[in-house]
């Protein structure tokens, strides 16, 4: 990387705010938006960090996302309701599902929401760690459109339908899992594409469902562990499509083809649990935090590899990139710097 191309994690966290906030995002908005791709970036997942800005951006200028959503919530049962999120940004519904969970949860021992009409979350670990820094585990769930290899098929039918899981611990940062149903994210791929690299083999399928390795020939991704990736994706596409009355499989419209203009009406599903059902709080976190220690102090294949708890090298790169910087590819720089003129907010880079 050059050194132009790297940015302070808090001028990379003020300039989308700022950006946000010129595409007419009201204040909830803005800050679970900017807090969702500032913390994929962060956190080193670059494919659903800031190099989505300038696609949020203009999905809230030409309408597909609203910026100043009204949201409707409804209680089926005590500790379970719908959230119309009234198609705002997917973070944004997906805070506040949370922060609906947490409260249901803090009297009923569980809260569960599920969320229609809203638009790509991003990353989801942003939503479960809100929940997780407060005490609570949490589950988030999310699907997309059809680009999962269906198993022994030519074609996809679900999406990459992630699946998020946090919980709290002794030690600062929650345990937390954040992961697509598929070997990698469409955005991974298409990371890829701009990095012009041939993708690693068994990741990828042309348009005749043959493995490639070449970006610009794929057309859909495999599944995680075979069959049972793709059974998993079913799973989310239950909860987040048929459960919430939103288009599912391959009628949900594709995230880059499908005109700006017009919602793509998702869902999203969220459990929130108190941790002390069974044992007290405190003798769960140092059970969580045991359980971490004994994982981390295995043996390792080699010294260059320890093993790790899942988070781990997020909350690794976390550290580096707080010191360091963020570094931007050649493709996210360059649109940033078209938000920086179109906007009149200034980029400042290392």
């Amino acid at each position: 990387m050059t050194k132009s191309s790297i940015i302070n994690h808090k001028e990379l966290k003020f300039f989308i705010s700022k950006i946000l906030k010129k595409a007419g995002l009201d204040n909830y908005s803005n800050k679970s938006v900017t807090t969702g791709l500032y913390e994929a970036s962060l956190r080193g997942v670059d494919s659903h960090g800031v190099n989505l800005l300038y696609h949020y951006v203009y999905s809230a200028i030409k309408g597909r996302k609203n910026p100043k959503p009204k949201y409707k919530f409804y209680k089926s049962f005590p500790a379970l309701g719908i959230l119309d999120a009234n198609n705002a940004f997917g973070h944004a519904a997906g805070m506040k599902a949370i922060d609906i969970c947490m409260k249901i949860a803090k009297k009923f021992g569980v809260g569960v929401v599920a969320v229609k009409n809203s638009s790509h979350p991003g990353a989801l670990a942003s939503m479960v760690l809100k929940a997780a820094r407060k005490n609570y585990m949490a589950f988030a769930f999310t699907h997309a459109d059809s680009l999962m290899l269906s198993h022994n098929g030519k074609k996809p039918f679900f999406g990459t339908n992630p699946i998020c899981f946090a919980a709290p611990r002794k030690e600062k940062d929650p345990f937390c899992i954040d992961m697509a149903t598929s070997m990698i994210s469409w955005n991974k791929l298409l990371n890829f594409r701009n990095k012009g690299k041939m993708v690693n083999n068994n990741l990828a399928a042309d348009s005749e469902g043959k493995i490639t390795r070449n970006p610009f020939k794929a057309r859909s991704l495999l599944a995680a562990g075979m069959y049972k990736g793709y059974a998993l994706a079913s799973m989310v596409e239950v909860l987040c499509g048929v459960y919430t009355g939103m288009n599912f499989g391959t009628s949900i419209p594709a995230m880059y083809k499908y005109s700006m203009k017009k919602p793509r009406k998702l869902g999203q599903f969220y459990i929130v649990i108190k941790p002390n059902g069974a044992i007290n709080l405190n003798s769960f976190l140092n059970r969580m935090q045991s359980l971490t220690s004994k994982v981390r102090k295995q043996k390792s294949r080699s010294k260059a590899n320890k093993v790790m708890m899942p988070n781990d090298p997020e909350i690794i790169n976390s550290k580096i990139r707080r010191l360091k910087g963020i570094p931007l590819d050649k493709e996210t720089l360059k649109k940033l710097k078209n938000l920086s003129r179109n906007f009149n907010i200034p980029l400042v880079l290392n």
